[in-house]
């Protein structure tokens, strides 16, 4: 290797990970020659990954000074400390600040406890992809306890960011130039339950909304359909900013298994949400995420889960094989065979697929507003990716414009478009 090692940030798991590591990246800069490995521990298989990115890390820079933090470290400090890669542990919280990563902080472990954390704003971050679209986070823990879901011990009970810097953060990326913010958190349907008055997610939207006139385009993440309140089905309904695509965590559907899940929603919740946004907005796009061979699940319980695909119409889908996690009650629960959760995983998955290329299909011929992600790759308002000729558009497609385009077909995983007219650059 010649010249300054840059520091790298090594992520798995969610948005919200994803949004932290960009933190974590500016904080790191001019470290030198430092990996942090920002984990997820909301599968085993996600542990597994982490720790080989860890190994990874040290034969390929074995003179770096190499960092875990995330999830997984937070609840399991010592089972990391203890990898002689490893030269420190940095917790969820810790590793918001920026002195965490500084080379004079030598403790091998810098982690408290996630459930004393009360903070409601200053920890909080944005995150940018690219040019695309930033993402301001505004809540982080979760207050539930689903029996298969240790992510709580890692992230700590809900805590919500006020209206205030949400704003003030929104409306410094717009003056920016983004075009698209995405709005992320653990649990956000729960945001507002700690606040002075309970503003629920709905209201804080709207306020939002109202305060940043400039915001073209706004995304929510993964969506509780138990806590979806009156005032954000408006907006979802009426709200052209606010975009159709809604992410619903599901995780099955099969209501004795929803039950051992100790979920909030029934199977009937959750088909009678999707109908009632289509009614108001047909053009809504749904994606879920959904847990194939949880402990006691039989044939018929799974096929009721399979059966939502099509009950829901839901199109983008994130399939995970059941993963013990230690701690949680579901470990204790008499388990589906591992082959067995893998092959229900999979009919899950080409379910998925199926719908995702009906959609596509039938989307051809309609007129879309791509935000664009890269050279000839952009996402259309319902999330789906879309490819498209850019040496054919003399306006010039830069990253993080918005270019109308007319869908001509689609492959097997995007929308297929040519552009219409030109975008105005971010």
């Amino acid at each position: 290797m010649t010249g300054r090692a840059e520091p790298q940030v090594v992520t798995f798991g969610c948005r919200l990970n994803a949004a932290e590591s960009r933190v974590i990246a500016a904080h790191a800069a001019g470290l030198g020659d430092a990996v942090i490995v920002n984990t997820c521990a909301v599968t085993a298989e996600a542990e597994r990954q982490a720790r080989q990115a860890v190994r990874r890390a040290r034969r390929q820079r074995p003179d770096a000074r190499i960092v875990v933090t995330g999830c997984a470290a937070q609840i399991d400090p010592a089972a990391w400390a203890a990898m002689p890669e490893v030269d420190r542990v940095v917790g969820n919280v810790e590793k918001m600040d920026p002195a965490s990563f500084l080379p004079a902080n030598d403790a091998p472990v810098a982690v408290n406890d996630i459930m004393a954390v009360r903070e409601t704003a200053s920890h909080l971050a944005g995150g940018f992809d690219g040019r695309a679209r930033a993402y301001v986070q505004v809540q982080n823990g979760c207050d539930h306890r689903c029996t298969f879901c240790i992510i709580p011990y890692g992230r700590g009970n809900s805590r919500s960011a006020a209206l205030g810097p949400i704003v003030e953060q929104a409306r410094t990326l717009v003056e920016t130039g983004y075009r698209e913010i995405v709005l992320t958190g653990v649990d956000i349907t729960a945001y507002g339950a700690d606040l002075p008055g309970s503003p629920g997610l709905g209201q804080m939207v709207q306020r939002l909304l109202a305060a940043v006139p400039e915001l073209e385009r706004l995304r929510l993440t993964s969506l509780d359909c138990a806590e979806v309140d009156d005032t954000l089905f408006r907006l979802i309904a009426e709200e052209p900013r606010l975009m159709p695509h809604l992410h619903l965590s599901l995780q099955a559907g099969d209501d004795l298994i929803l039950k051992r899940m100790k979920r909030r929603h029934t199977r009937q919740q959750a088909i009678d949400l999707c109908r009632r946004v289509r009614a108001v907005r047909p053009d809504t796009a749904f994606g879920a995420d959904l847990i194939a061979g949880f402990p006691t699940e039989t044939e018929d319980m799974f096929q009721r889960s399979l059966d939502l695909v099509g009950d829901c119409g839901l199109t983008f889908l994130h399939v995970f094989p059941y993963s013990e996690r230690p701690g949680t009650p579901a470990a204790r629960m008499p388990a589906v065979a591992k082959p067995v959760r893998r092959e229900r995983a999979a009919r899950l998955r080409a379910a998925g697929a199926a719908a995702l290329q009906r959609w596509l299909a039938g989307q051809a011929g309609n007129e879309i507003a791509a935000l664009i992600e890269g050279e000839g790759r952009g996402r259309s308002e319902h999330y789906a990716a879309v490819r498209f000729d850019s040496t054919a558009f003399a306006g010039g497609c830069a990253a993080g414009s918005v270019v109308p385009m007319r869908v001509t077909g689609a492959d097997a995983d995007a929308l297929l478009a040519v552009p219409m007219a030109a975008g105005r650059p971010a």
